[in-house]
């Protein structure tokens, strides 16, 4: 099993800064896939970055490419995202996921992901 705790979320202005950290233990993520999903009110679960826990390829949805940077230190086994020019549309509560080993690629949909955190909820103000 695999536990994530997110933290970090908060009341920002637009075009202001977030940085989201999401604390894991359990079971080694080594071979796994580690991503940041976002859920507005009234919306369905959207990916919105996704990286391998052992490597460097990274992927995003279009809308934060640019402004979003996802990261990970395996040694404090943190995920984290780094949100630069917030827009009132990033609105929404953050999870944090992380798929099963051995993961093929870099999935974006939440099916493919079998842990998830509690979620941090962001708010950005217009």
């Amino acid at each position: 099993q695999v536990q994530l705790v997110e933290s970090g979320g908060g009341l920002v202005q637009a075009g202001g800064s977030l940085r989201l950290s999401c604390a894991a233990s359990g079971r080694t993520l080594s071979r796994s896939v580690v991503g940041w999903f976002r859920q507005a009110p009234g919306k369905e679960r959207e990916f919105v970055s996704a990286i391998r826990w052992n490597g460097d390829k990274t992927v995003y949805t279009d809308s934060v490419k640019g402004r979003f940077t996802i990261s990970r230190d395996p040694v404090a086994s943190t995920l984290y995202l780094q949100m630069d020019s917030l827009k009132s549309e990033d609105t929404a509560v953050y999870y944090c996921a992380a798929t099963r080993p051995v993961m093929p690629g870099l999935p974006t949909t939440p099916a493919e992901y079998a842990y998830w955190g509690q979620g941090t909820q962001v708010t950005v103000s217009s």
